[in-house]
């Protein structure tokens, strides 16, 4: 199944020709009853919204460590001996059975080729961030990651991770969804057999976007394009990836889209009367100052290149870089 609907202004090829993007989820928030008190976390917009776009990779390393369900609640704990995972009323030493599980599971998702993952915040195992600890007297001690999240984000450091709390808020929404599907196109580019030209049209439709997070960067993978002809393939894949995955794992500013629309509509000084550009500048000054979300200019835009034909702006993922039914951009 497609990853998204083809559009005129994002003819590059979908990730995953024949299937979903593949994302790694903590089980409960699928609804599984996997939790201590032998409940879960579902959450509708994992399941019901991203579920229409990603194929799901469950995980709950607390019952594959054999944990069982129910089970005793556990916390994390700070020892001489390092972070514990111990359970509340008994003590019992949980660690090194979940921290196996942790290790086995994060190089089986590097197997799976997850292009994403979601975690349940607060959880002692799965936990971005901010996971409550404590000392060996049982008194609060500073917050840490959870033992699977620690261990999934150590062995795949370039993945697009999130949790599903801090998805609430739409910039991070908006954002995380954008790395996924980046991550989908970049990790399928380089799996392929690709030739120097391929890399020079693949990084020209991405420019844009990654301009919008980091300006520094795309100028730094323009010159490894530029040298990818006298450079050892592998080196020139693992160099690109790095770059374009840690640049949009930078926060897209608002100023920075700013400054890609208005490079955007330098492009219609010929194709467009004048009168339709300063309408088009009216929209981006508007989206600047805050009075309309990003997806106004941006469907101007789209609806500009399509009518005029402008076809190196038809091929920007920067103009769609995840299905235009997410909505992800009309709250940012």
């Amino acid at each position: 199944m497609p990853t998204s609907r083809p559009s005129s202004t994002s003819p590059s090829p979908a990730p995953h020709a024949d299937e979903k993007i593949r994302v790694g989820v903590s089980a409960c928030l699928l609804g599984e009853k996997v939790r201590f008190d032998s409940g879960h976390k579902h959450d509708r917009f994992v399941t019901d919204v991203l579920g229409e776009h990603f194929e799901f990779v469950p995980v709950c390393p607390e019952v594959e460590a054999g944990m069982g369900i129910p089970r005793e609640s556990v916390r994390l704990v700070r020892a001489p001996s390092g972070l514990r995972m111990l359970g509340v009323k008994t003590g019992k030493d949980h660690t090194k059975a979940v921290s196996l599980v942790s290790e086995r599971r994060a190089v089986d998702m590097r197997g799976r080729k997850i292009c994403g993952y979601i975690l349940k915040k607060g959880s002692p195992s799965c936990g971005m961030e901010r996971v409550r600890s404590y000392t060996e007297g049982g008194m609060p001690a500073p917050s840490t990651r959870g033992l699977f999240a620690d261990a999934l984000m150590r062995a795949l450091p370039d993945l697009p991770v999130e949790e599903e709390g801090r998805l609430i808020d739409p910039v991070l929404r908006e954002s995380f969804i954008e790395r996924v599907f980046a991550y989908a196109r970049v990790q399928t580019f380089f799996d392929a057999r690709w030739t120097v030209g391929n890399l020079v049209a693949f990084h020209t439709r991405e420019k844009m976007l990654i301009a919008s997070h980091e300006p520094a960067a795309e100028k730094i993978l323009g010159r490894l394009v530029a040298a990818a002809a006298s450079t050892p393939r592998a080196q020139v894949a693992t160099s690109y990836r790095e770059v374009f995955l840690g640049a949009l794992a930078k926060p897209a500013r608002r100023a920075r889209h700013v400054n890609v629309l208005q490079h955007m509509l330098g492009h219609f000084r010929e194709a467009v009367a004048p009168e339709a550009r300063q309408s088009l500048a009216r929209v981006i000054e508007e989206y600047r100052t805050g009075l309309v979300p990003l997806v106004v200019p941006i469907t101007l835009l789209r609806h500009y290149v399509e009518v005029c034909g402008v076809n190196y702006l038809a091929g920007q993922s920067y103009l769609e870089p995840h299905p235009r039914e997410l909505l992800l951009r009309n709250h940012v």
